[in-house]
């Protein structure tokens, strides 16, 4: 029970009301003292008869305005809101004493010395923190702030030292203790970036890896050059995020950035949406060129793009103009197109589902995404890179990795790339059970094994069936580049006659 007395200051008010109290058999918890007019009491829940007595009592006692119950003391929504604070901080906090023994310690704290709360109180913070003594530097006169290098096992970090001062009589001060941050040195990384305003698209690019490294360095260079540029890579590798991170760090970097998803695109539409269109000579929609005057204009999945708008590209392309829908007038796009497909638009130019011209124009400049299959050695940094991130998003404590789950990431095939990891750390992280450590069952990851796919639990059917499913597919892909059946039958191993009757079987033709 709590009640919020407003009255007028005076000597003996509080012990007045502590007599009323007194005769209730009421025994007082806690009570805050406020400079504005305000007495807060806490104490045991009472009935409702003997508060309906109570209240009258205290409103009599001189200087008291009026009584009314509420749902929390000033002192409780203070203690609260700096315990939320330092739950949800990425950094580990401590606060000790002036002998340098610890008092408070938040989650993240805990997590980086592996122990338990009633483990670390009253224990002294140089027991797990080397590099400085802190009862030492507790004990000068006087006291000032620091910041320094300590470590904790192996692991450095920098320690953000200040000290704890409480008023005096006199306008003096005592010393109480001390709160100490550690921060690692990719938060002290990200920080200076932030303060500095420096960061650039390929600064936010993570690359531990030979590989990713190599394309990290094609596609810095490559984002100082105006021509077209085609990015590649199976679905998640971040392509556009390169695209992103090269367009800002362009010389059109204060103009917009379009990203336009050529699939969600419907046929009907991809023209009006890219070009605009125009009706009675007056324009209607300005389309997404127009739009990103001075810009780029990303086009994700290009090979999904339609024939129509195919062409028009193609013409924008080449000399620069295009004509909204309906219009007569050459408009001038002023934009760099960077696209982007996991498909081998080689391939499908063979088979007429994608322009040649139009693959030769926008395959200018271009580099390659590797899977994350390729560059393991970044998948535990992304995957601490994430749970950072989603920790301070979400207002979680950061937790360790397991040593089962880096070998199950690190092990894991990765079909989605890094979007799959991505989202597995995300719903990971949102569905927090409170458990210290991040298991191979909180990232619900399919089954999956490198060449052979998800495993299929409720399959269907036949071997025969199967076989006879994977064998039309494989002929279906490998026909438009060995266009004969002598030349396909050489390329399996097979007579030409065995592949002339299973074309036929499997209704295979040039022109399908």
């Amino acid at each position: 029970m709590r009640l919020e007395v407003s009255c007028i200051d005076r000597v003996g008010l509080a012990k007045d009301i502590l007599v009323v109290l007194e005769k209730h058999g009421i025994n007082l918890i806690a009570i805050d003292a406020s400079n504005k007019g305000f007495l807060f009491l806490q104490f045991a829940e009472i009935s409702f008869e003997t508060l309906r007595e109570l209240m009258p009592q205290i409103r009599k006692v001189e200087s008291v305005h009026d009584v009314r119950t509420v749902s929390f003391m000033p002192s409780e929504q203070e203690h609260y809101a700096l315990k939320t604070l330092l739950k949800t901080l990425p950094d580990s906090v401590f606060s000790t004493d002036t002998k340098g023994r610890i008092r408070i310690a938040n989650e993240s704290a805990l997590l980086t010395l592996d122990m338990a709360e009633h483990e670390v109180v009253d224990e002294s913070l140089n027991h797990w923190v080397q590099g400085f003594n802190f009862a030492r530097w507790m004990s000068e006169t006087p006291v000032l702030a620091q910041a320094t290098r300590v470590q904790i096992n192996s692991n450095e970090y920098l320690a953000e030292m200040l000290p704890i001062y409480l008023p005096d009589d006199n306008d003096t001060t005592i010393l109480a203790g001390a709160v100490i941050s550690l921060k690692s040195p990719a938060r002290v990384g990200k920080q200076f970036n932030a303060l500095q305003n420096q960061t650039t698209g390929f600064d936010n690019v993570l690359a531990n890896s030979d590989k990713m490294k190599d394309v990290l360095k094609q596609a810095k260079r490559m984002a100082q050059l105006d021509a077209p540029l085609l990015i590649t890579g199976e679905t998640g590798t971040g392509k556009e995020l390169m695209a992103r991170a090269s367009h800002d760090a362009s010389m059109r970097r204060e103009h917009p950035f379009i990203a336009i998803n050529c699939a969600a695109l419907p046929d009907s539409v991809a023209e009006e949406e890219l070009f605009g269109f125009v009706t009675n000579g007056t324009v209607v929609k300005r389309g997404l060129f127009e739009e990103a005057k001075g810009g780029t204009v990303f086009l994700d999945e290009i090979a999904e793009m339609s024939k129509a708008a195919q062409v028009k590209l193609l013409r924008l392309l080449q000399d620069g103009t295009f004509r909204r829908i309906g219009g007569d007038v050459e408009v001038r796009a002023d934009v760099r197109i960077i696209c982007s497909t996991q498909k081998n638009l080689a391939e499908l130019c063979q088979t007429g589902e994608f322009r040649e011209d139009l693959y030769y124009r926008i395959h200018v400049l271009s580099y390659h995404m590797p899977s994350l299959r390729e560059r393991r050695v970044d998948i535990i940094p992304l995957t601490e890179m994430f749970l950072e991130h989603y920790s301070q998003q979400l207002s979680s404590p950061i937790r360790r990795i397991s040593a089962a789950c880096r070998d199950y990431l690190f092990t894991y095939a990765w079909p989605g790339n890094v979007r799959q990891l991505k989202n597995a750390i995300f719903r990971a992280v949102s569905m927090w059970d409170g458990s210290t450590e991040l298991t191979v069952e909180q990232l619900k990851l399919p089954s999956y094994a490198e060449g052979f796919g998800y495993f299929d639990e409720e399959f269907e059917g036949t071997l025969d069936e199967a076989m006879k499913e994977y064998e039309a597919g494989l002929l279906r892909r490998l026909y438009p580049a060995y266009p004969s059946t002598r030349q396909l039958a050489k390329k399996l191993g097979v007579s030409h006659t065995a592949i002339a009757n299973k074309l036929r079987d499997y209704d295979i033709s040039k022109k399908k």
